[in-house]
């Protein structure tokens, strides 16, 4: 059923399903921002050759919260791609069993010993996952773990007050650094070299710190934006930032559609198409809810997005069954119809042209990775 519209004012449209989206090699390709929606999902993904290995030190009492949002960002990144991009292994300064501050206790590979054992220059990245009982207290097999890796021109990253154990180090003389709050004067006072900063995050070439948890992510994200490209961290944020808190007190469920560089009568007419998914509105139908022409609607497009009107109404609509594919037992035939197709078989056609397999296929398929 449509919504927002009044039926007696427009005549029955020709349904956009015949609009040509851009192609390659007689393919369909998403536009940009659809693209990244659907990227684990597109043929083509080259698998990859640079697989970056991470090391997380875990002292006792590391923040749970920070530590999960860290390895958040890289297991995402891993399923956008249809190969992994990070791997990532976890290990205890003196124990093998490291409690959290939350008293959940984890096992991880081992302790810096065997860490020592393998070779630091085993991991591209090495990160100190503080917190705020962790003991700020050098640990000095620690400390010469992060000189000898940082020798081998790996990254190394301290989040919370791990950067503590960078500065004891002397990876953080004459640069900034981020920490909590509740350990600046400690470091101010004890390392006269490090420029502590009020700042949640801070990037330099080889160094990496955060404050706490929200700037973990962040800083994560920053670094897979660095070592795997733009175009793996926009379709990480796709995912993790769905529940951004964009204002005070807001707790409204945000999307790409939904950014603030994106015009209001844009974003409108975007939460228009998306009420009106299974009996689709054309353009001139748009132009009369909105109130605006139809040229300016297809400048909008054109300008924010690099496509059409109707293109995008295309994609989303494709987005919405491949959804629906993967996360309900529907049949295709009833998909097809709940996002627009007038036949199943245009509908399949259609969908193999953008995601390279049958919808049945890709639900098989998703089944099979994820059973």
């Amino acid at each position: 059923m449509r919504k927002h519209i009044d039926h007696t004012q427009h005549t029955r449209k020709v349904l956009p399903d015949n609009v040509r989206p851009l192609q390659i090699e007689g393919k369909r390709r998403f536009s940009h921002l659809m693209r990244d929606t659907n990227r684990a999902f597109l043929p083509g993904n080259k698998e990859s050759t640079n697989v970056v290995r991470v090391a997380f030190i875990l002292p006792e009492h590391f923040s749970m919260m920070a530590f999960t949002a860290a390895v958040d960002a890289l297991v995402t990144a891993n399923l956008v791609q249809t190969s992994p991009l990070f791997k990532f292994e976890t290990y205890g300064v003196s124990t093998e069993k490291v409690s959290s501050d939350l008293g959940i206790e984890i096992s991880t590979e081992g302790s810096l010993d065997r860490l020592n054992g393998k070779g630091s220059g085993e991991f591209d990245v090495i990160i100190v996952c503080g917190g705020f009982r962790c003991s700020m207290a050098e640990n000095k097999a620690l400390t010469e773990l992060l000189k000898v890796t940082a020798k081998n021109s790996a990254v190394v990253g301290g989040i919370w007050n791990g950067a503590i154990s960078l500065a004891y180090a002397g990876l953080l003389d004459n640069m900034q650094c981020a920490l909590h709050p509740d350990n600046h004067a400690f470091m101010r006072e004890r390392f006269t070299n490090v420029k502590v900063t009020d700042n949640t995050l801070e990037l330099e070439p080889s160094v990496i710190t955060s404050a706490g948890p929200a700037s973990a992510l962040e800083m994560m994200l920053q670094l897979i934006d660095q070592l795997q490209g733009r175009d793996v961290v926009r379709a990480v944020r796709e995912i993790l930032s769905c529940d951004q808190v964009v204002e005070q007190g807001s707790i409204k469920l945000t999307a790409a559609t939904e950014r603030p560089i994106i015009p209001d009568n844009l974003r409108d007419i975007i939460q228009l198409m998306k009420a009106n998914i299974e009996d689709p509105l054309n353009v001139d139908e748009l132009t009369g809810c909105i109130g605006i022409s139809r040229r300016q609607i297809e400048r909008l497009f054109q300008a924010y997005l690099d496509t059409s009107p109707s293109r995008y109404y295309l994609e989303l609509r494709i987005t919405q069954a491949r959804r629906l594919l993967l996360q309900s037992n529907d049949s295709v035939t009833n998909i097809a119809l709940a996002c627009g197709f007038v036949t199943s078989s245009h509908f399949s056609n259609c969908f193999k042209d953008f995601f390279g397999i049958s919808p049945s296929h890709v639900r098989d398929k998703y089944r099979q990775d994820f059973s």
